[in-house]
Parts: C-alpha cells; sequence; structure tokens
C-alpha cells in the first residue's frame, strides 16, 4: 500500500553524511518527495540524500534565510515538511503528520523539539521550543531573519503537533562550544548591522540571567550534569555575543 502523502520534505545541506540519513529514514516512507539544497559538501551528503530519491541541488551558501526560501519554491506539493539534516521526527510525531496533510485544520503547524545531547534526551534544557515547519504551500511560506535565528512566516491558521523532533544538535562538547562561538558571532554582526549598541550592564548581567533562566527557571537542573553544561553553554553565548559586539565598535572606532 502507498503511504505517500502530498508533502514535499525540504532539507538544506552542507557535510552532513553522518547525520542526513537518520533525518530521511525517519519520513521518508510518508513523503511523496524530498528536496535538498546542498552547498557543495566535501563528502557524501549527495549520495546519502540520492540514496532516499532526494531531489538535489547545489547552491553556493548564500545565508539561511535565503537558502531555506530557496527551498520552497522547488517544493511541488500541497505542504512542505521543513527540516535540518540533524533532526529525526518520532513515531508519535509522524503520526501527527500524517493526520494533518490527510485532514487539514490548519494552514501551518507547529512542532514540538528536543535536543539528544551526549547520549540522552533533554526534557527540561532548551524547551520549550516551537518550530513552525509544516506548511501549506499555497500558505506563502516565507523565512525571514538576518544571519541567524532565522523564523518561518505564513499567511493562515496555526496549530501545533504532538510528538516531538528529536534534535542531534551536537557531536559533543567540543562541537556545542565550537557552534556557540560562531552563533554568538553570528548574533553580534547582526546586532551590529542593525546599529544596537555594546552595553557594559548587558555584558554583566545578561549571561547570568541567560544561565539562571535556563538552569533554574526552566528547571534544567533536572536534565543532570548535561543541563548544567547547557545552562553555561546559555551564559558563554550571550556574554560572547556582547563581547562581540564590543569588539566590532571598537575596531570601527580604531579605523576612524
Amino acid at each position: 500500500m502507498d503511504n505517500k502523502l502530498d508533502l514535499s520534505v525540504a532539507i538544506i545541506t552542507f557535510n552532513e553524511e553522518a547525520r542526513l540519513g537518520a533525518t530521511l529514514e525517519s519520513i521518508y516512507d510518508i513523503a511523496s518527495e524530498i528536496v535538498v539544497i546542498d552547498s557543495f559538501s566535501q563528502d557524501n551528503t549527495t549520495a546519502v540524500a540520492e540514496k532516499y530519491g532526494a531531489k538535489v541541488f547545489q547552491e553556493e551558501w548564500k545565508g539561511f534565510t535565503a537558502q531555506k526560501n530557496s527551498l520552497t519554491s522547488k517544493c511541488s506539493h500541497n505542504f512542505i515538511l521543513y527540516l535540518d539534516a540533524d533532526e529525526v521526527i518520532s513515531d508519535e510525531l509522524k503520526n501527527e503528520i500524517i493526520r494533518a496533510v490527510k485532514e487539514p485544520k490548519a494552514a501551518g503547524y507547529y512542532l514540538r523539539r528536543k535536543t539528544h545531547y551526549l547520549g540522552k534526551l533533554l526534557n527540561y534544557s532548551w524547551q520549550k521550543d516551537e518550530r513552525l515547519r509544516l506548511v501549506k504551500k499555497s500558505a506563502e511560506p516565507l523565512w525571514k531573519g538576518e544571519l541567524v535565528h532565522e523564523e518561518l512566516f505564513i499567511n493562515g491558521k496555526t496549530s501545533i503537533l504532538n510528538g516531538y523532533i528529536i534534535h542531534y544538535s551536537y557531536k559533543d562538547i567540543k562541537d556545542h562550544f565550537t557552534k556557540t562561538i560562531n552563533y554568538a558571532y553570528l548574533s553580534a554582526k547582526s546586532y551590529y548591522i542593525r546599529g544596537k549598541k555594546p552595553s557594559i550592564s548587558k555584558l554583566i548581567f545578561s549571561p547570568v540571567f541567560s544561565f539562571i533562566k535556563l538552569y533554574i527557571l526552566k528547571k534544567g537542573f533536572l536534565d543532570g550534569l548535561r543541563g548544567l553544561i547547557a545552562g553555561f553553554s546559555a551564559y558563554v553565548y550571550v556574554f560572547l555575543k556582547y563581547a562581540f559586539l564590543w569588539e566590532m565598535y571598537l575596531s570601527k572606532k580604531e579605523q576612524g
């Protein structure tokens, strides 16, 4: 029996050979179309995608927002499911997606996401995490954002599905903090472009508040040592974001 839905799965990739297979394995049996935009990966990412019947397009990196918007025009089905190459759909969520596509009650659906970190699924850290990912193409989906933290917008009613995406975001602690530094720099650059000024109070107090929010207020401590590391990464991210912003303004001042 053919269980394929009127559904396109849309993914951007770069050197995701190790993780992409699990993502596609979790969804390929219900997707009528898989669209991948790859940024000239140097590993076997495209071979993995093609193994699952994906349509692969090669495009130079334009930034997260532009790259994801480029996916939309290449999708030909009524519903589009946008996924990252390090995300896996849980069985419960897959059943919810099937129901939503067959009997739609909204133009778009938010999907919950939990992070799998250092061998365990986190139930408190980085929560709540809900992303608009399953949308009707007719709702004119549009990704907006600057350098980081892109967000999807549509025209129409939205709802939320049960189940969750399992996010295999970090390979290990080194990978985690390398990405934290990179995202902090991109966030600072985004602030700089928008004309946001550096502040000593932000540099001192905002990182502390970020740690307290994740580790205490959102009960990250219940995730044990993993929650503590996640809380500290929030502190580092915010501290570096404002430190990088200060450095950018200092460099501009020194250049006259």
